[in-house]
């Protein structure tokens, strides 16, 4: 990636995007290691799988409320002053939840560790800003690769010092992470003005001042085809995955009878793959990109349905032949991110740059909209129907559904790429 990106970056980007790195490393860590220790936290509060769904449930409301926050926020005030802010949030209620001794405390402050789960959009839309579009798909498949890499790095904790240490301290430990990352965010990582690497603003100094957020702009969003088909895409897309990160280890442990070493030995490949996915997806759609300009949404479509395939295979094979069921889950992890940085990637190749933090905030609102009721969704029907049939009811469904938005997102957004290219150089003229 350096080497064909180093001439056009700007300075100081491969630190941001170091930093940014740690971020998503750790607060991936810390946010998805409820999931491995599952079984503990249940035991501990003696809760049924509908309580359990409540949980994580409650954590992406409160983040689907603080999205638009976020987003706003971000631009209009300095991105890594706010990002430092939000790692520090994540500590804090990362410890909070960690002491508390009841299951209705534990639910409150778990929803607390929402605020900063919203934080994101600041770093993608400064990422925008350091790099341009045409390596976009790349750099933030590369990033994304930290999100699987914290899942494993939180599987690992739970599955080898959970029953060591017990999952509180566990949650310590992660806490005081992101204190140090708050730290390093706030005296490392420079921000850039909105539009830095748009080859059409190139030559206009003081972009932030010249072209600030409006209201008006952010409206027009809604007046471009193939966003509001992407949007819709987002609502329905993150149902798998929470399904996914919250389940998987209470359907290997309780319907296939996996001991915790098998667990960890089928997971890590599957979660290894996984975050090779993600720059595979963002390199094959930044080079069909530069073929077409639906090149993004193709590699987005080619992804959910080969991950349906794989899962819906993965979940059929014999219970007795782990190999198999551990080779088809792992196929079904490595496209799943497919779709993931070429998606991001579409966003801000039709939006303007003083409100792209905050059309990511509302794409990213929507999502959680859309699957905040996905964990306690899996949880009422696997209480009923096992928790197999609430696996692939939920993700089937939902992949086949992304396949046809991708579909008709294509027909629309060459003419919303031409559009901001266009209103860009305007732009450029009058300045």
């Amino acid at each position: 990636m350096r080497e064909e990106t180093a001439v056009q970056a700007k300075k100081g980007a491969y630190f941001a995007f170091g930093s940014f790195f740690l971020f998503t490393l750790l607060h991936q860590t810390d946010k998805l290691l409820i999931g491995p220790l599952q079984s503990q936290i249940m035991d501990t509060f003696r809760i049924n799988y509908t309580q359990w769904g409540l949980i994580n449930t409650v954590a992406l409301v409160v983040g689907a409320i603080c999205y638009p926050l976020w987003g706003w926020l971000y631009d209009h005030y300095a991105r890594p002053k706010l990002l430092a802010l939000a790692s520090l949030i994540w500590g804090c209620t990362t410890w909070l939840n960690a002491i508390a001794p009841t299951y209705p405390l534990f639910l409150l402050t778990r929803a607390s560790t929402g605020i900063d789960d919203s934080s994101y959009p600041g770093i993608n839309s400064l990422i925008a800003d350091y790099f341009p579009a045409k390596m976009r798909g790349k750099v933030f498949g590369f990033l994304q690769l930290a999100q699987p890499i914290g899942y494993l790095v939180g599987m690992v904790l739970a599955t080898i010092l959970g029953s060591i240490w017990g999952w509180r301290k566990i949650f310590y430990l992660t806490g005081g992470l992101g204190v140090v990352v708050a730290v390093i965010l706030f005296l490392g990582v420079k921000d850039q003005p909105r539009g830095a690497s748009e080859p059409e603003l190139a030559d206009v100094e003081n972009l932030d001042k010249k072209f600030k957020f409006s209201w008006k702009t952010v409206g027009g969003l809604f007046k471009k085809k193939s966003l509001i088909i992407l949007f819709l895409q987002g609502f329905i897309g993150v149902f798998p995955w929470q399904v996914i990160t919250y389940y998987i280890f209470a359907y290997l442990e309780k319907s296939r009878g996996y001991s915790g070493t098998q667990q960890l030995l089928t997971m890590v490949p599957a979660v290894l793959l996984m975050a090779a996915g993600y720059p595979v997806g963002g390199i094959i759609g930044d080079r069909l990109f530069k073929k077409t300009p639906k090149g993004r949404v193709i590699v987005g479509a080619g992804g959910v349905a080969l991950g349906a395939i794989f899962l819906y295979a993965a979940i059929k094979a014999p219970v007795g032949d782990q190999l198999l069921f551990g080779v088809l889950l792992a196929l079904c992890a490595f496209f799943m991110p497919f779709a993931s940085p070429n998606v991001l990637s579409s966003f801000y190749d039709v939006t303007e740059p003083e409100i792209r933090a905050t059309t990511n905030a509302v794409q990213n609102f929507i999502e959680t909209v859309g699957s905040a009721a996905a964990p306690l969704l899996a949880g009422i029907l696997a209480d009923s129907l096992g928790l197999e049939s609430s696996i692939l009811i939920i993700c089937i469904g939902a992949w086949a559904m992304c396949f046809a938005f991708f579909a008709f997102a294509g027909r629309f957004i060459p003419k919303d790429i031409d559009d901001l290219k266009r209103k860009l150089r305007d732009r450029a003229a009058a300045a």
